[in-house]
């Protein structure tokens, strides 16, 4: 059973997203899952700014990106993440990105974060109080 429930939201490709095969560059589709995981965790209440408040946080450990179809200029695309596994010092990530037009899968992929301690870089416990937050997180009307 996933920790936290979907978080989703929808952009358009735009121009500098495409690079010379005329689709989205590969990098661009990192960018978009940073960019949803953060937009999550914001959501819920932990943000960077609290997190350097308190001195311990987020670090990537691994990402994996399954290029499925390829997202094309003006596309209107779906983006879905949610956290699927917190245990000690890690936490699991799930995307999926998905053109809306025909909803075929445009890619899939996960990342592993690692919660550490941002002034000595070694891992520590992720806090009770940021599992709890993300297990009892509801999204809003205006992003389900």
């Amino acid at each position: 059973m996933p920790v936290s429930k979907i978080f989703e939201f929808e952009r358009i490709v735009s121009a500098e997203e495409i690079d010379e095969l005329g689709h989205v560059n590969n990098q661009v589709y990192l960018e978009w899952l940073m960019d949803a995981a953060t937009r999550h965790s914001d959501l819920i209440g932990w943000d960077l700014q609290r997190l350097i408040k308190m001195g311990e946080g987020w670090v990537v450990r691994r990402h994996e990106i399954d290029y499925l179809s390829p997202a094309k200029l003006g596309d209107t695309v779906r983006l879905r993440t949610w956290v699927e596994t917190a245990e000690r010092a890690s936490s699991e990530r799930h995307y999926e990105v998905t053109r809306t037009s025909d909803r075929k899968p445009v890619c899939h992929g996960r990342t592993m974060w690692v919660w550490i301690n941002y002034r000595t870089g070694r891992p520590c416990r992720i806090p009770e109080a940021v599992i709890k937050d993300f297990m009892n997180w509801e999204p809003p009307a205006a992003v389900r």
